[in-house]
């Protein structure tokens, strides 16, 4: 089949095509579903439509793929395969800022297993069956044929990143890929589960900044927890979804740059416990946005 002008134009040398590009549609061609990231190792902002999911929510699936926009938004969801779409002109301001490339691991049937320092290294060498292993900053990430949910902290330094995840491409490492075994499957069977709070109290892991909002401004930050109250205060059905949705757009926008603090958390949870909902839920569903953007 004759590669469109777009691809062919992409994959040549010389051009002034992003790397990250260049890598994707290998990748892609391979069956593997990519994503940019910008600085910061992070997913690009979802774009103004679907801010706060307007669009149907495309993270609550559990295939890769684009949502309904033709943008790369919704972090881990955006992962795709179709080179159309990577080189489409809704992507290529994302490619032009892109510092790294992610791909999607569930997508590609894949678990990678992060290990983000030496001692968790050790622990995997000791514990786990040899496979495929790529380099990282600090540690290593160790690919198994499988998939499972993904996980952050199920032992100190170790990572799950499977579903609803994604992780940073860093070349095909070494070794041959097994199978995943079931002691890392256990891993997440086994995470020690966080105290529940007293009724009516909350306590969550959020960034703290100072309320400082480097990114734009403070009143830009301020704006955005008043609108996120007012959706969940609005909202006549669906409170379940609307509150972990609208944790999920605060998180998308906030949860990498330090500017959130728990006086802003706490307005989103008295926002959310006013609708009815109870402080275990919020705390979950908190927990639960953070895990799908990789917080």
């Amino acid at each position: 089949m004759t590669q469109p002008t777009a691809i062919r134009r992409a994959l040549a040398p010389g051009d002034d095509t992003s790397e990250p590009l260049r890598n994707a549609l290998r990748l892609a061609a391979e069956g593997l579903p990519v994503l940019p990231l910008r600085k910061g190792k992070v997913p690009f902002a979802n774009c103004p439509a679907c801010l706060y999911t307007s669009c149907g929510g495309r993270p609550h699936m559990k295939t890769p793929g684009p949502c309904t926009c033709p943008h790369p938004c919704h972090g881990w969801a955006a992962a795709t395969t179709d080179p159309e779409t990577l080189t489409s002109t809704e992507w290529a301001p994302a490619w032009r800022g892109a510092a790294a490339l992610a791909y999607h691991p569930g997508g590609a049937g894949l678990t990678v297993v992060d290990l983000d320092d030496a001692d968790a290294i050790a622990w995997a060498r000791k514990h786990l069956p040899a496979t495929q292993t790529v380099p990282t900053t600090r540690g290593e990430h160790w690919l198994y044929r499988g998939t499972m949910p993904s996980a952050n902290g199920v032992r100190p330094g170790i990572d799950i990143k499977s579903t609803m995840s994604y992780a940073r491409w860093l070349g095909f490492g070494t070794g041959d890929m097994t199978a995943l075994p079931n002691v890392v499957r256990a891993l997440i069977a086994g995470k020690p589960t966080a105290a529940r709070p007293a009724p009516g109290a909350a306590t969550v892991s959020v960034p703290i900044g100072g309320g400082q909002c480097p990114h734009r401004t403070p009143a830009f930050l301020n704006r955005g927890i008043a609108m996120a109250e007012q959706r969940i205060t609005d909202a006549s059905s669906g409170v379940h979804a609307t509150v972990y949705r609208t944790f999920l757009a605060v998180l998308s926008t906030h949860g990498q740059c330090g500017c959130l603090t728990d006086a802003h958390v706490a307005r989103l949870f008295a926002a959310a416990q006013a609708k009815g909902e109870s402080t275990r839920h919020c705390t979950d569903a908190w927990a639960n946005a953070r895990t799908t953007l990789g917080l």
